[in-house]
């Protein structure tokens, strides 16, 4: 007597637990396709945005490069300036220099070239910090002495050793300056002392 395949039962399970499993493993495709394509979706778009920011920093390192290229040459051109002041100065002071008959001619000419250069500055966005009169701020001043002065607020500057310059918003040089401070005899420094303990 013969059987028939398909009237085993074990056949009959075994033909179903295959049915099954080819059932699971396309689903299992079905959601790794699926799965796949987010996955290669979230990819391309992190990418895109990747790309965008990139463009982005290399149009603000442009942009900053045409700015602020000449950062370096500004910063040593005040030097420059520095020194045609004293210079100007110098002279001023000199006795023997003063009773020359050239010398309000040679004192104009480098007051011209002095305001020529001031005017080159500007024209390329480097401007001089106003100090004199103004509260300190130690993100454009560099205080280098405490004056005692009971005419002006404590920390106002009332004196300028040194200009300082600005790029554009960049700070260029900080200025040096004379804050300053009130006047204390010996006797109300210990007594502030005494009062703080």
């Amino acid at each position: 007597m013969t059987e028939d395949k398909n009237k085993n039962p074990e056949n009959a399970s075994n033909e179903a637990s295959k049915n099954g499993e080819k059932e699971i493993k396309e689903k299992v495709q079905e959601i790794s396709i699926d799965e796949k394509l987010k996955e290669t979706e979230d990819k391309l778009l992190r990418s895109l945005a990747e790309i965008e920011n990139q463009r982005r920093r290399f149009e603000k390192e442009i942009k900053d490069a045409f700015e602020f290229g000449s950062f370096n040459f500004a910063k040593e051109s005040l030097a420059i300036l520095d020194n045609l002041q004293r210079a100007k100065n110098a002279i001023k002071n000199d006795k023997i220099l003063k009773e020359n008959k050239d010398f309000d001619k040679f004192l104009e000419n480098i007051n011209i070239i002095e305001k020529d250069l001031i005017s080159i500055f500007e024209k390329n966005r480097i401007k001089k910090i106003v100090a004199i009169g103004k509260k300190f701020d130690p993100n454009i001043h560099q205080a280098m002495a405490e004056i005692e002065d009971d005419n002006s607020e404590v920390g106002i500057i009332i004196q300028e050793i040194q200009a300082g310059y600005m790029l554009s918003d960049r700070l260029l040089r900080p200025a040096l300056v004379g804050v300053a401070k009130r006047k204390n005899s010996k006797i109300q420094e210990k007594e502030e002392k005494k009062e703080k303990k």
